[in-house]
């Protein structure tokens, strides 16, 4: 499997051919092409085995086109960096590109056109396996986009028959498939490619991230979000690819997302990252796919001259402090927090709708958002896995769908200790409209009160939750206020009365809107608005007061953290490498932000040195990485 930090570079085409590069190959080029990337901490690049160049006949390799691949592995070993060949290689920056004899045939299940992929794939790697330079091997490029999407067992048995053909031809290397992670479990989108069933096969998950958004912090945090998806099976995460065109982007704002996402998604768990791409196209305007999609000339590192752009700067920077990381190795503070994904999400169950799953991608999205926030370590924990027995709290936000069993098992987890929140999600559609969460009025110690196939709709513009009695660091008398915002169904509350929990808080109409009942060692907490969902419909909503009720919710909990700032403009994440402990702390606004540092049992500071801070100066998108210096 990859080591962590060993992979940090770029997806490359030369400027000279781009996807062509293999019958337009320029030496020379390729390597000060490469050499910029080295010297700005590139360790690593993904290259890519063109299949109509490499393979313009049934069972003939272009000897010249693998001579000059050959010399492109001999370019790196000169210049100190690896590469992760890639072999299927029919879909390219917005076109598809076939070898003349496919002829059609499918990808996945015409058993010839299966056995041309996996020749293609062994003889690359028997000819090349023990160059020094080959760092990695990925099947495919973006097969989703180019093979279509397929069932379940028809994506595994190629994936199977691909990855054994890699590996009967020697590789010994880490190996994964290039899908870019985009199957049901991340996306909740089934394209076939199940990261529940491929990562018995692969040794790394690789996602690809190109987020557009309508929310600052969203935008920031898609990757980080990305990459704790697929996190949750059990291989390494390696930022596959991402990145940005400049023409969507101005320079000084290209330099913040690459900011932002470097480090953010190093706090998700990532351990490599994979830059799209080396460099800008602008002489190759007349060739396709840059002729009809010429946002794709410019997503380079550097422009058409060479020269590094901004992102090169952040490669270099980031690349600086893992290479620091990488002596003793690193990995992330586990946290006492889990959300919940709902196995609705990562399965097409009988009379479900697409829409349950991209509204539980949503509100698990902005879920995440909010307790990063809150400077919660979360993970994402599977309902189809039976969601674990370590966390402290455990977050349900805005859950229209659970299985039956489930209800079960968040009794026992509350009784052994944790703190179980959930909160009310009719769902954006009219299609069997309510909360699928089984002994709902057991569960929370209260009695529902809805009218069959009726919502009772939110009238308001703001929902005000106004507090009874002390809950965390909330007060009798403090307020959290949530903007409207769903659907005509999802636009709406569960009135309730309680039963067996406490009124915590009240919304604008004096009705009960956050309860606790008591359950053994913990609690089971119910609010009845959708609030994560509402922020999830609101464009530019962040930061909004979910972060609060969960920062509130923690501390209720119990969740003790070292680290924290109380400015929700400002995450915080921490990392163990070696005997070391270090914070990284990551502005999310277009806003100067002096950050106030509470520590508990320890304290912080900007150098190995043992100094220690109270606060942190940070500009906008700025991130800054300090130290443990002594404990309390």
């Amino acid at each position: 499997m990859p080591e962590n930090g060993n992979w940090i570079g770029v997806n490359f085409w030369s400027r000279v051919g781009g996807p062509r590069m293999w019958v337009n190959y320029d030496r020379d080029v390729v390597r000060e092409e490469l050499a910029v990337m080295a010297a700005h901490g590139c360790t690593v690049t993904r290259s890519f085995c063109y299949w109509p160049d490499f393979v313009p006949l049934v069972e003939t390799l272009d000897e010249d086109v693998m001579a000059r691949f050959a010399d492109f592995l001999d370019a790196h070993i000169e210049l100190g960096i690896s590469t992760i060949p890639t072999f299927i290689v029919g879909h390219m920056s917005g076109e598809n590109w076939d070898p003349s004899w496919r002829a059609g045939r499918d990808l996945y299940s015409d058993v010839w056109m299966v056995s041309q992929q996996a020749w293609f794939a062994e003889v690359v790697t028997r000819r090349f396996t023990s160059h020094p330079a080959v760092a990695g091997w990925l099947i495919s490029n973006e097969m989703p986009i180019y093979g279509g999407p397929a069932s379940i067992d028809e994506i595994t048995s190629w994936a199977r028959v691909m990855v054994h053909a890699v590996r009967a031809g020697g590789a010994t290397q880490p190996l994964s498939l290039g899908d870019g992670a985009w199957g049901i479990e991340v996306t909740g989108t089934d394209n076939g490619y199940s990261l529940r069933s491929l990562s018995p096969l692969v040794d790394f998950q690789g996602p690809h991230a190109y987020p557009m958004s309508n929310d600052v912090v969203r935008q920031s945090l898609a990757a980080a979000f990305a990459c704790e998806m697929a996190g949750s099976f059990g291989r390494p995460v390696v930022l596959e690819e991402f990145g940005l065109t400049s023409d969507f982007v101005s320079d000084e704002n290209g330099a913040h997302y690459y900011r932002q996402v470097l480090h953010t998604s190093l706090l998700a768990g990532a351990t490599g990252w994979i830059a799209w791409n080396n460099c800008d196209y602008d002489d190759l305007r007349a060739q396709d796919p840059y002729r009809h999609h010429p946002f794709e000339l410019h997503f380079g590192l550097t422009d058409a001259k060479g020269e590094p752009k901004p992102q090169l700067h952040e490669i270099a920077r980031f690349s600086k402090l893992v290479n620091e990381l990488k002596e003793s190795g690193w990995k992330t503070v586990a946290g006492d927090v889990s959300i919940v994904v709902p196995e609705h999400f990562e399965r097409v169950l009988p009379f479900t709708t697409d829409e349950y799953r991209q509204d539980i991608r949503d509100n698990l999205a902005q879920a995440y958002v909010a307790a990063r926030e809150a400077d919660l370590p979360v993970s994402m924990v599977r309902e189809f896995d039976g969601l674990g027995d370590e966390a402290r709290l455990i977050l349900l936000p805005s859950t229209k769908l659970l299985m039956a069993p489930t209800a079960d098992r968040l009794i026992e987890l509350a009784e052994a200790g944790s703190t179980v929140y959930l909160s009310y999600f009719a769902g954006s559609t009219s299609t069997q409209r309510g909360p699928w969460v089984p002994r709902l009025n057991e569960l929370f110690g209260l009695r529902q009160s809805l009218q069959y196939g009726l919502i009772n709709p939110i009238e308001v513009s703001d929902v005000v939750l106004t507090f009874e009695r002390e809950f965390g660091d909330l007060g009798p008398g403090d307020t959290l206020s949530f903007k409207v915002a769903g659907t005509e169904s999802s636009r709406s509350f569960l009135p309730v009365e309680a039963t067996d929990a406490e009124v915590i808080a009240t919304d604008q109409g004096g009705r009960p809107a956050l309860l606790r009942r008591r359950v053994g060692k913990g609690s089971m907490i119910f609010c009845t608005y959708p609030i994560e969902h509402m922020a999830a419909k609101t464009a530019r909503a962040n930061p909004e007061d979910t972060w609060r009720l969960y920062a509130a919710l923690s501390i209720v909990a119990g969740v003790e953290l070292a680290l924290s700032v109380a400015d929700p403009r400002v995450m915080v994440g921490l990392l163990v490498s070696g005997n070391q402990e270090l914070a990284v702390v990551v502005n999310l606004s277009d806003e100067p932000v002096v950050a106030v540092l509470t520590t508990i049992g320890a304290t912080f500071g900007p150098e190995r040195s043992g100094d220690t801070v109270d606060e942190v100066t940070l500009a906008p998108f700025d991130v800054q990485i300090l130290f443990k210096s002594s404990v309390r």
